[in-house]
């Protein structure tokens, strides 16, 4: 058995903000069937407090960045949690990251220093008789682990995983003492960068091993285009560094069962969600493909460029239903697009239900980012049999099998790819999807070859599972 403390700062179904937390929610039952029994330590938000009720008290803190602490542990849709609940930093109307007005909190540096020293507090003193072999954190939020431990003289393994490495977590060095940081450690050998505090440098630097969620993205950080000033340290701790592509949970995603739709099981099945889709986006019937995009709206996810490339999609006779949130000047292109051609049809937030609806009825998913650590809706498109349409980067091109003639001729292709991802590029790519979608056959083997494709966990957990056993070197209980 390996026992493992997986310390972040959001977790599906309790918090969600974006695919960390559908990660973080899926990973210890992926791991179970392995031998690897995971505790999820999880700040005490509003939303998680509603949903663990008393929880049993397993530890207390007097003073954890400026008042009480006190850590439960709860058992929440199979999830075991170890939640901290402390109200002066997470008892707050809100986002998790962000106030009401869409600011950060001006505190978020002292709130996830927190969710970091509780997990190395559990660490080295155990949750309750439950002690952990290893730590595995998520992102920066869960970065400044190593230097807690360290502060414990505690030595325990730990693993750190990159999500999106565009996020730091910098903050002025001022803030040391506030931190409590040891002040000798601020250098560029651990948390030290240009000046700032950086809890994702911390994680970087003090990790026993790196992942990140795909095998492309992980030679991308190497690289100045990608590594977002981080690359020098990732070259740096390169030896360390290994890419496990992320699975989805195909129990909640599986078109043979999903309450959400009309199930399905072969491609066949799609059209009657086709048909419900477009009743509930109010678009009309059309010769070319059903697209959706489910997505934040930002320059990153590449939502300008498919801004410039709609016309290939929409004078090939297809349409575009889109749901997301994010830049307000995106926003409102995509309204305007939509209030002006009837193909298009925009929802503006977001919702779970719709988005299985979505996926269920479309003919295709786009993915157009600029970068992509891995990206989990192609991997929701391929198992409803919806063709993604991505650009060629990170998990993206890990995941996705190019529509190339090669491929096609021997029968293994399952989506679009394009590159470079520019809206010229992005453009042709809608118009070679345009191309299959208007032969029958070809279409129907893409979708085939979709639904076959293995999404879920199975071979990510062994991954884990031996990077995991490998720092252990047998030392399990």
């Amino acid at each position: 058995m390996i026992r493992v403390l997986s310390v972040t700062s959001e977790c599906a179904p309790l918090v969600k903000t974006g695919g960390l937390a559908d990660v973080a929610g899926a990973l210890p039952a992926a791991l179970a069937p392995l031998g690897c029994e995971m505790r999820t330590v999880l700040p005490g938000y509003r939303a998680v407090m509603d949903q663990i009720g008393k929880g049993k008290v397993i530890a207390k803190i007097d003073d954890l960045f400026g008042g009480p602490a006190r850590i439960l542990a709860a058992q929440v849709a199979g999830l075991d949690l170890l939640v901290v609940d402390a109200p002066h930093l997470y008892d707050r109307r809100g986002g998790i990251y962000l106030d009401a007005e869409g600011h950060d909190w001006p505190d978020n540096a002292e709130r996830f220093a927190a969710l970091s020293y509780a997990a190395a507090y559990l660490a080295q003193h155990g949750a309750g008789a439950w002690q952990a072999d290893l730590v595995h954190s998520h992102d920066w939020q869960a970065g400044l682990v190593p230097e807690y431990l360290s502060a414990l003289g505690c030595q325990t393994p730990f693993v750190f995983t990159i999500h999106n490495i565009a996020f730091h977590g910098n903050v002025d060095a001022a803030r040391l003492s506030a931190l409590q940081l040891d002040p000798w450690r601020f250098t560029p050998d651990h948390f030290e960068f240009w000046g700032q505090i950086s809890a994702l440098k911390a994680g970087l630097m003090g990790a026993d091993k790196i992942t990140t969620v795909s095998q492309t993205y992980a030679e991308e950080l190497l690289t100045p285009a990608f590594g977002m000033g981080m690359e020098g340290v990732l070259r740096h701790r390169k030896a360390d560094l290994t890419g496990i592509v992320n699975g989805i949970d195909t129990a909640i995603w599986n078109p043979a069962t999903d309450a959400t739709i009309k199930p399905f099981s072969t491609p066949k099945g799609k059209a009657a969600n086709k048909k419900a889709l477009r009743a509930e986006f109010g678009l009309p019937a059309a010769d070319g493909p059903l697209c959706v995009l489910i997505s934040r709206l930002t320059d990153q996810k590449g939502i300008d460029l498919l801004l410039q490339a709609l016309p290939a999609l929409l004078d090939r006779g297809g349409q575009l239903a889109l749901l997301g949130t994010g830049d307000p000047a995106l926003e409102v292109a995509l309204l305007q697009r939509a209030a002006t051609d009837d193909n298009i049809a925009a929802r503006i937030g977001y919702d779970e239900a719709l988005s299985h609806r979505m996926i269920a009825g479309g003919d295709a998913i786009l993915v157009p980012s600029r970068f992509e650590p891995c990206g989990l809706t192609q991997l929701y498109g391929l198992r409803y049999g919806t063709v993604p349409l991505v650009s060629l980067t990170g998990g993206l091109a890990d995941t996705v099998i190019n529509a190339s003639p090669a491929a096609r001729a021997v029968g293994v292709a399952t989506g679009v790819q394009f590159y470079p991802v520019t809206a010229d590029a992005l453009s042709a790519a809608l118009g070679r999807l345009c191309d299959l979608y208007a032969r029958p056959k070809d279409w129907a083997r893409l979708q085939r070859n979709a639904m076959q494709q293995p999404v879920g966990w199975d071979a990510s957990a062994q991954d884990y599972h031996a990077l995991y056993a490998s720092l252990l070197n047998g030392a399990v209980r």
